[in-house]
């Protein structure tokens, strides 16, 4: 049998390991989005809430809702908006993670086993998994950026509406070329700063956490590869995600949702560090942390739900497990 005829013969998973982990990782993402959505949209709701630069500018004004929590915000939604806008903004975000958590697990495997190395009992040193899941984190986002600005501003389009405002797309695909033809190719890329800063922090917390625990049980307890690990192992990994990543996602929500000039640069704030500073002078140090218990209640069953189908999915195809 020739070379060629050989590799043809050849499981899809060993020909194009690269490009089936993507579609693998993709698949599973999807599946956790969906469920997982509507804690999204309330997260996102509330970490608009309060706005000191708004109130400033004076955008809002005497229409500005009252304050709500997570449990209020989203039975508000329900409420004023109906069941299905819980889930505004999904299509943009299941896109956004086949892009993100396609590119991001790709990288993370490739630094982890090709570029960082890590030892033949399986072993990885805490300092290269940070270095990892940063990195594959940040590089997955920054090409995912465009579709995470999508999604949060189709997530505030009920709130326009409720307000009296005119809505500013019809669909997914009207939003992209609008913001397109407004701020030209660098428009889908407002805010991709915080974005990949977010991104580096989230998965400091999700895939350097989830390979160092999975590994860590399997090395020194009795557990063994299955569900069992798999579901310890995303539980710390959604609770150090949401614990990290939270003030990055307020910056970064704030500063796509922010009115723009002719030219698409921010109404209100400068850049990521004078969202931040405005934010903490205007609201207080833990006005980081807004929309935080439905940031950590929808990493935890997101984690759960997308390690489990990704391991699940990867053995079904026959790929080694994470």
């Amino acid at each position: 049998m020739s070379p060629a005829e050989e590799e043809k013969s050849l499981p899809l998973p060993e020909r194009w390991p690269r490009a089936s982990k993507f579609a693998l990782s993709a698949c599973a993402a999807a599946v956790a989005e969906l469920v997982t959505f509507p804690l999204d949209l309330t997260k996102t709701r509330l970490q608009i809430q309060g706005e000191a630069a708004v109130r400033r500018d004076g955008a809002v004004g005497s229409q500005e809702a009252p304050y709500r929590g997570m449990l209020r915000t989203a039975a508000g939604i329900v409420q004023e908006e109906g069941l299905a806008k819980l889930w505004q903004g999904a299509t943009p975000a299941v896109y956004r993670h086949i892009v993100y958590s396609g590119v991001r697990m790709v990288a993370y495997e490739h630094l982890r086993d090709s570029v960082l190395r890590r030892a033949e009992d399986k072993t990885f040193p805490l300092w290269k998994a940070v270095v990892g899941g940063m990195s594959a984190g940040a590089i997955g986002q920054f090409f995912a950026s465009p579709t995470d600005l999508v999604k949060v501003q189709m997530q505030m389009e009920g709130k326009r509406k409720l307000e009296g405002k005119p809505l500013r797309f019809r669909g997914v695909h009207h939003a992209f070329l609008k913001i397109l033809s407004e701020g030209g190719i660098r428009g889908l890329w407002a805010g991709w700063v915080p974005n990949v800063q977010r991104a580096a922090l989230v998965n400091m917390g999700d895939l350097t956490t989830y390979d160092s625990v999975k590994h860590f049980l399997l090395l020194n307890t009795s557990l063994v590869d299955n569900s069992v690990t798999h579901s310890l192992s995303s539980a710390c990994s959604g609770l150090v995600a949401a614990v990290l990543g939270t003030p990055a996602d307020v910056v970064k929500t704030r500063i796509m949702n922010q009115p723009r000039d002719k030219q698409g640069r921010g109404l209100l704030y400068k850049s990521s560090m004078d969202c931040l500073i405005q934010t903490v002078q205007g609201e207080g140090f833990m006005s980081l942390y807004k929309g935080f218990i439905p940031t950590w209640m929808r990493m935890a069953p997101w984690s759960l739900v997308f390690w489990l189908t990704y391991e699940q999915i990867r053995r079904i195809c026959g790929v080694s497990s994470f």
